[in-house]
């Protein structure tokens, strides 16, 4: 049976994966773009990319369920879902409430306005083409880490979750790894962070590997000086908490430091993001799940 880590390295690198492909088959219409009626392009290709990242945030989402349940059966735990994943829920709206063309819409009309602050236009495009790029991933990953959280709230065995590094790392999640939360408590990230949920019942999930201590030894002195800066990691070689050395706020938000509703197209109802429904349930499970049904993020 495969372990803990395991399962969730193996969930991360699926998600990765589709959030890659996404960011490619997104530059593959930027790469259309027409640089002399950059806004009216784009406009037209909109609709394609909405689609295309509407798309994979439904498919991050649909795998929620089955990580969670193959991440408890790997503690030797089985628990009974109260409502099933609504994947199609959790895409076509941006992390932060608002809607996802508005959000898509920013890298052509930046790109405007650089090349009227006197940016040469490739550069100005080559810029957009990056901020597409950390929109996509950072979307992407968002929509699946949201389901997974819904995915536990909706296990009432499962009393909270361990913050777990995965791939190249900043030091802010770094200090972060190896912590547990409640299941109700909001998931910090910056644009792009890679940190994923494991779900796990009390006392469980000790074989998670990703303490801030760990993480940092099983770097290389040269990637330790990148994330740290080399004052940092030499403080921290010498003996330095690594928290006492990073400030892990700076540039993290979470889905509830946003809008607490999704803006919908006019005649819907808007909905309250999920991070916002665990606010709003003040630590009541059961008030939480039926929240999630009522929004529906839940079956």
């Amino acid at each position: 049976m495969a372990t803990l880590e395991q399962v969730a390295e193996a969930h991360y690198r699926r998600q990765a994966k589709l959030a890659q492909r996404t960011a490619a088959e997104m530059a593959r219409l930027w790469a259309h773009l027409d640089t002399g009626s950059i806004k009216a392009s784009w406009r037209l290709l909109l609709p394609r990319a909405l689609t295309v990242l509407s798309s994979a945030q439904t498919t991050a989402a649909a795998s929620a369920g089955s990580y969670t349940d193959d991440a408890l059966e790997a503690q030797g735990l089985r628990a009974g879902a109260e409502g099933r994943i609504a994947a199609e829920a959790f895409a076509g709206t941006a992390s932060d409430g608002r809607r996802l063309d508005t959000l898509l819409s920013q890298p052509a009309l930046r790109a405007l306005a650089r090349i009227g602050a006197g940016l040469p236009v490739q550069r100005a495009r080559d810029a957009g083409l990056l901020e597409l790029d950390m929109i996509v991933r950072t979307q992407v990953a968002d929509a699946g880490r949201a389901a997974d959280q819904a995915a536990l709230v909706a296990r009432p065995q499962v009393t909270g979750y361990v913050r777990m590094v995965v791939g190249r790392t900043c030091s802010r999640c770094l200090i972060l790894a190896g912590r547990r939360y409640r299941w109700n408590a909001g998931f910090s990230r910056h644009p792009r962070c890679d940190c994923r949920h494991v779900p796990a019942a009390e006392d469980a999930a000790g074989d998670v590997r990703t303490t801030p201590r760990a993480a940092f030894a099983a770097m290389s002195t040269a990637e330790q000086d990148r994330v740290f800066g080399k004052a940092g990691a030499a403080a921290i070689r010498d003996g330095a908490d690594p928290a006492a050395v990073v400030n892990a706020r700076r540039g993290m938000v979470t889905a509830a430091d946003g809008r607490r509703f999704t803006t919908e197209a006019a005649g819907r109802r808007p909905r309250l993001m999920p991070e916002q429904i665990y606010v709003e349930a003040r630590g009541d499970r059961v008030e939480a799940i039926r929240l999630l049904k009522l929004h529906g993020y839940l079956r």
